[in-house]
Order: structure tokens, then C-alpha cells, then sequence
């Protein structure tokens, strides 16, 4: 026997939720199965929310300990892990708790279970339960990557959630990987109080973006006194009397750091393993993810995914587009795809990255004839009143009808300033369009109209 709905969720996290939100506006039949200890997804629980509470708290910190800059005499600034871990807890719960609520409620049937696939439309709980349905969306998120390095699994080791979940200061810490989670809470540690030694494979942290933005934040770790070391081989990682010791190549010599604990920031990888996916005719790329067109469909077109899972772009927003995508296309509506080519991502070090639209290399691929300019934060009035000279921002427009292509923003609030322009990417507004706006003064969103001028100039003069 077999329970049967029209539309089945595995995982409640942001992309899951999203799909069965936008089912129910088509059928009372939905369901959701989630497993996990606690409901909410890693966004609320173990990503977005707790990271960037604590990163906030760390920069304020950071503030009052360069007082002197302002003008301030503040004698003494310091953290209280414990104050700090407590805080964290009281914010995500209000997220957490309203998630709760919501997968709880009565508008779908909830199974706190984990799931696997026994066929093409069915799927076989942990406690045996079989449920079967018309369309099924897989929305199961992501896991921490442990990569093949020598005694990598024999010594212990923090993940995002142990960092994250901290109620002490840890004296040392040495943070493998130069990806996003890794450079904003190693950054975040150094700034609570830790000594950290950050060690990346590549010769630039920060892929996921420009090499001239990842420059930026590459200087502004070491010069607040973070030990970053790029263009590294991974050799050996071995447990001490003290700690951990890490063993790696740099510049052709073999370097050793130790610390008292080790953070493997290595990246993530999509969370399939124990699904089955073999049985229901899913199939996925070299990255891990599942493979899906442009409406989320897998390679069995009753199945669908969403978020981590899925690909391309690991961001929270996008996991809620393409869920809400699934299930439109599920129940025959006509959908517009995500459209990747307006992507917005932030980088929330400090300063921040901010890029909206085409990767100039992607432009360059597609033929897309632009102009681009840029300006420093270091010759900005708001910029330099505040201390935060670190950046630029960049734009980058089509030649031949000078619509905004893209934007990039590398400064103190990138996040929030690359929003302008990522209105005017996402709608197609030109150059001209855009320098109507009223930009005040002295604001830091200003600083858009100084390139956005110099694209204008350019494209004027042929």
C-alpha cells in the first residue's frame, strides 16, 4: 500500500518550501519530507543567517577597535563568544520557528523522514512508508566536500556548522579553501580574535568572481592580518599533541603550518548520496548536481529539482526561483526560465563583492561588442569620510545600444549598493536611462554615476 499525491517535495529548505508554496495554488495534494533534526534548510540553520549575524557582529567589532580612525576614544573592544553564539541562536530561531510553522501548517502533509527513490514516481521512507506521486521535486540541498587530501579524515576537523556553532574563541586556526564560505569566516574568526593561516589551492582565492575583485580582498585580509597563502599543493595533514599540523607546497618549497584547530572550507557538493537516484532514471553532471532543462526537469521529466541540488549557482534566491519554476511547469503552466544572465552574487567579506550580469569572459564569448569603466572607492567623499577605501565599482555596457550588461562593486556594503544596478541589468535600461537618477550626494551609491558617465563618453566617441 501506497499513500498518492499530486505533488511530492523532498527537503524543506528555500527551494523545497518555494515549490510546495506555489503547488498548493493549484491542488490541495502536496506534501513535503524532510528529515532533517530541525527543520528550516541550510540557509536559516547552518548558512546565510547565522554566518552573516555573526560576520555583522564581527565588523562592528572591528569598528570600535579602529575608533582612533574616527576620532573615537574607545579603550577597550572585545568579543564574548558566548554573548555572541546566544545572539545567533535567539536570531535564527525567529527564522527557524516561522519556517517551522509553515511546513507544519495544515496546507500540506509534512513526513519527518528521510526518503529514498524506489522507482520512477515513488519514493520509500525510513520507516517503510511508500509514497508515490504525479511530479516529485528534489530539494535536498547540498553537503560539506571532503576531498582525497592525505589525513584529511584522520584528524579532527571543523565544518561551517562547527564554526558557526561556536560558544569560545579559538586561540588558532588554519582555514583550507579560498572559496566564499571560506574567506568570510575566516575572516570573521580573525576578527573575533583568532590567529588564522588560510591556505588556498589556486593562485587567487574567490573563483566564483573576477580576479580583480578577488585581488581587493586578498589585500585587505593581509593587511588586517589574516596569513593568506595562495597557489598552494595540499601534502599532508597530521594531528599534533596541540593540535594539527598541515603540510603543503609553495613556490617550490615545502612550507608547515601548525594550529590548534583546522577548518575544511573545501567547498560543498550536492546532497544525493543516499537518495537512490539511480532507481527513478536521474542522472547528473561531472559537478555532482542532478541534470535538469530549462523548466527543472531531471532526466525523468516527472521529476524535478531545485536549489543546491541542481545547480548552477548555489545562492539562495535562485534555489526559490527555480522551485517556484518546478512547480508551474509541474501543473502545465507556462513558465519562464531563470534567467542566469542577470545572476546576482555577493562575496560578504569586508569589503564586499557585488556583481550583477555577464562575466566580461562570457560577453567576450558571445561576441557582445561593450565598452566598460570604472572608479575607486579612495577618490569618493563618502567613501574616504568613512574609512572604507578599499574597491571600486565597475560597469559594463553594450556598444551598440548602450544597455547596462553588467556591475561589479567591491566595497564596504557592496551588497546592498549592487542592488541599483542590478535593477537596471535586470530591466535593460541604458546608460542614459540610468544617469536620470537622482544620485545623492554624498552617498556611496553615487559612485555609480562616475562610470556610467565614462561608458556613455566612450560610446559617444565611436
Amino acid at each position: 500500500m501506497s499513500t498518492h499525491y499530486d505533488f511530492l517535495v523532498i527537503g524543506g529548505g528555500s527551494g523545497g518550501y518555494a515549490a510546495a508554496r506555489t503547488a498548493r495554488e493549484h491542488t490541495e495534494s502536496v506534501a513535503i519530507v524532510d528529515g532533517a533534526e530541525t527543520l528550516g534548510g541550510l540557509c536559516i540553520l547552518r548558512g546565510c543567517m547565522p554566518s552573516k549575524t555573526l560576520i555583522y557582529s564581527a565588523e562592528v567589532l572591528h569598528l570600535a577597535q579602529h575608533g582612533k580612525q574616527f576620532g573615537l576614544d574607545i579603550p577597550s573592544a572585545k568579543v564574548d563568544m558566548a554573548a555572541l553564539h546566544e545572539r545567533k541562536l535567539r536570531t535564527i530561531a525567529e527564522f527557524a520557528d516561522y519556517r517551522q510553522e509553515q511546513l507544519a501548517s495544515d496546507r500540506f502533509t509534512l513526513y519527518r523522514n528521510k526518503a529514498k527513490f524506489t522507482g520512477e514516481r515513488e519514493v520509500t521512507l525510513d520507516d517503510g512508508t511508500v509514497l508515490t506521486a504525479d511530479k516529485i521535486l528534489v530539494a535536498t540541498g547540498s553537503t560539506v566536500n571532503f576531498p582525497p587530501v592525505p589525513g584529511l579524515d584522520e584528524v579532527p576537523v571543523w565544518t561551517s556548522d562547527d564554526v558557526l556553532d561556536l560558544d569560545f574563541l579559538p586561540e588558532s586556526v588554519i582555514v583550507l579553501g579560498g572559496g566564499i564560505v571560506a574567506c568570510e569566516l575566516a575572516q570573521f574568526l580573525h576578527r573575533a580574535g583568532s590567529k588564522i593561516t588560510q591556505i588556498q589551492r589556486s593562485p587567487h582565492i574567490l573563483k566564483e568572481v573576477s580576479v580583480e575583485a578577488a585581488k581587493v580582498v586578498e589585500q585587505a585580509f593581509r593587511d588586517e592580518g589574516i596569513e593568506l597563502i595562495t597557489d598552494t599543493a595540499l601534502k599532508q595533514i597530521e594531528k599534533t599533541a596541540d593540535g594539527v599540523r598541515v603540510t603543503f607546497e609553495h613556490e617550490g618549497e615545502t612550507v608547515v603550518r601548525e594550529a590548534k584547530y583546522l577548518f575544511n572550507a573545501l567547498g560543498r557538493k550536492p546532497n544525493t548520496a543516499s537518495l537512490d537516484i539511480e532507481a527513478a532514471g536521474l542522472e547528473t553532471r561531472k559537478s555532482g548536481h542532478l541534470v535538469t532543462n530549462e523548466n527543472q526537469q531531471t532526466t525523468n521529466p516527472h521529476i524535478y529539482a531545485a536549489g543546491d541540488v541542481a545547480g548552477p549557482h548555489e545562492i539562495v534566491h535562485i534555489a526559490i526561483m527555480q522551485g517556484e519554476v518546478a512547480a508551474k511547469h509541474a501543473f502545465g503552466q507556462t513558465v519562464e526560465p531563470v534567467n542566469y544572465d542577470t545572476l546576482l552574487g555577493v562575496v560578504f567579506t569586508d569589503p564586499q563583492i557585488g556583481h550583477v550580469g555577464l562575466s566580461e569572459t562570457e560577453m567576450e564569448k558571445r561576441g557582445i561588442e561593450f565598452v566598460t569603466a570604472d572608479y575607486p572607492f579612495d577618490d569618493h567623499g563618502k567613501s574616504i569620510l568613512m574609512e572604507a577605501k578599499y574597491g571600486y565599482v565597475k560597469t559594463w555596457a553594450e556598444k551598440s545600444t548602450g544597455k547596462l550588461l553588467a556591475a561589479e562593486c567591491v566595497s564596504k556594503d557592496a551588497s546592498e549598493l549592487i542592488h541599483s544596478t542590478a535593477v537596471g541589468v535586470s530591466l535593460g535600461a541604458t546608460l542614459e536611462q540610468l544617469l536620470k537618477v537622482h544620485w545623492y550626494h554624498p552617498t556611496l551609491s553615487e559612485i555609480w554615476s562616475y562610470p556610467l558617465e565614462d561608458c556613455l563618453d566612450l560610446i559617444s566617441e565611436g
